[in-house]
């Protein structure tokens, strides 16, 4: 049972009267907690106001799955304030440490304390506004880790795969390099004249060159070509025909070239050239391999490097474009395992502006995350769409997918902090608040959604003056 006394102490209700203190008392119910019995959990929708009058609460938060401490409470605090004047459900969960008395006021009695005497008000609302500030600088900080670690893993497997084929090639460039060279010796010693061998190595300065790209082939078609290919090769005694052919259909060569090739040459050489041409010709496509894997790991570590700006970097001249490729590099192993297609709609017109690249990168990462979700909602697929226009002295970044949209409710609060339709513990709710304060306190832009079933839009529209340019309008303005 709650009696004023019990009241007294606390610094909340330091301004009531007697009256009033037997007043609360009478309208609050006792709840008594054993160590971990929680007071109530994030999501749920019985609200009420909470005073702890003895012992300690934590209050805590499912991010992902790991449970994040916000804060502690000790006799005096309260909670449970947000939800009421919020109109939401409870956005974390608060369980005792150790044996705990708490005052529940039921919502009703809250508003009229807060009615009553203006000095519970005013301490609440400080008390919220701090607490909101609080929380949502940790929370703000959790949803950046979070992202990173989805970044860290999807950019994981994109490494990976470039990796592994390196590796691979390069253990077979190993030893095609010693097949070239104990075939060319082969091929040395039967003493040919160079005459004998310009057809040869015309055809493979051309089967090499950098610019020729052989046809592409369909497996069946390639296995056709080989078979054939390898009946020529064993029609004339070459050794090893069946070895030889798929270096030579990989090439785009065929038995009419490597006729007119080896033409010039006796029967007794025909096997060693061939055999030295097909090693090199090997080789160098494990070369090109190679090539192509580490361009691929040179171009994500570029991304990474122009990605990761950071938070506090001085406002430079940043290509939306370029930021907006990148954050699609860094979520491209997401984008693939939901098999989601990205459609690119580039102005070619669009300036450099002045902005907070590593911001404005975690901007597209949260609409492209959330579009990307949207998106699974009704299965695997769809597409996104990624456009940028220059609209009179703005760049306009549109960013939409043909997902189910969202009903008028959730776009009417989509920007609210802690808002959020993903289940307990997949979402903070501060994604997009924390994009729309990048955009509009930041970078004094503008940021809007439009939505309906297959069409869902998020326009950001940034000044293309900076922030100096700015200042220095308004300075004479005032003059």
């Amino acid at each position: 049972m709650i009696t004023p006394d019990d009241l007294r102490p606390i610094p909340l209700f330091a301004g009531l009267s007697d009256d009033d203190l037997a007043w609360v008392a009478g309208e609050g119910r006792e709840v008594l907690l054993a160590p971990g019995d929680a007071l109530f959990v994030e999501g749920g929708a019985d609200v009420a106001f909470f005073v702890l009058l003895e012992g300690e609460l934590q209050v805590t938060k499912l991010i992902g799955r790991e449970e994040t401490v916000l804060a502690s409470h000790r006799p005096g605090a309260f909670t449970g304030e947000v939800p009421l004047l919020t109109g939401t459900p409870y956005i974390a969960t608060v369980r005792a440490l150790v044996p705990s008395r708490v005052l529940r006021l039921e919502p009703e009695a809250f508003y009229r304390t807060m009615g009553t005497c203006r000095d519970v008000a005013t301490a609440v609302l400080r008390t919220v506004a701090q607490r909101v500030q609080s929380v949502g600088s940790t929370l703000q900080q959790q949803e950046k880790l979070a992202a990173l670690g989805r970044l860290s893993a999807g950019l994981a497997h994109e490494l990976n795969n470039p990796a592994a084929a390196a590796r691979r090639a390069g253990a077979l460039l190993c030893r095609g390099v010693h097949a070239v060279a104990e075939e060319g010796l082969a091929l040395a010693r039967l003493g040919l004249a160079p005459a004998q061998l310009d057809a040869l190595a015309a055809l493979r300065r051309e089967a090499t060159a950098p610019a020729r790209v052989p046809p592409a082939l369909d497996p069946l078609a390639r296995s056709d070509r080989e078979d054939a290919l390898a009946g020529w090769l064993d029609d004339r005694g070459v050794a090893d025909a069946w070895d030889l052919a798929p270096a030579f259909v990989d090439a785009g060569i065929d038995a009419d070239r490597l006729a007119a090739a080896v033409a010039a040459l006796p029967p007794a050489a025909l096997g060693p050239a061939l055999a030295w041409l097909a090693a090199d010709l090997s080789a160098t496509a494990l070369v090109g391999e190679v090539e192509q894997a580490t361009t691929r790991i040179a171009e994500l570590v570029g991304a990474v490097k122009s990605y990761s700006h950071l938070d506090r970097a001085p406002e430079e001249e940043v290509d939306v474009r370029e930021g907006l490729k990148n954050t699609l590099t860094m979520l491209g192993h997401k984008l693939r395992a939901n098999g989601v297609t990205v459609t690119r709609e580039d102005d070619p017109d669009v300036p450099r502006i002045p902005a907070y690249p590593g911001e404005l990168n975690q901007v597209w990462t949260n609409l492209l995350d959330n579009a990307i979700d949207a998106l699974g909602e009704g299965g695997p697929g769809g597409r996104i769409t990624v456009r940028t226009a220059r609209e009179g002295d703005r760049v306009l970044v549109e960013i939409g997918d043909d997902g189910p949209g969202m009903p008028p409710e959730v776009r009417e609060r989509i920007f609210e902090p802690f808002f959020t339709t993903k289940p307990m513990g997949e979402g903070t709710g501060l994604g997009l608040d924390v994009t729309r304060r990048i955009v509009v306190e930041r970078h004094h832009g503008d940021i809007r959604v439009e939505s309906a079933p297959g069409d869902t839009r998020f326009q950001v529209r940034l000044p293309m003056a900076g922030r100096q340019n700015r200042d220095a309008d308004g300075a004479g303005g005032e003059r």
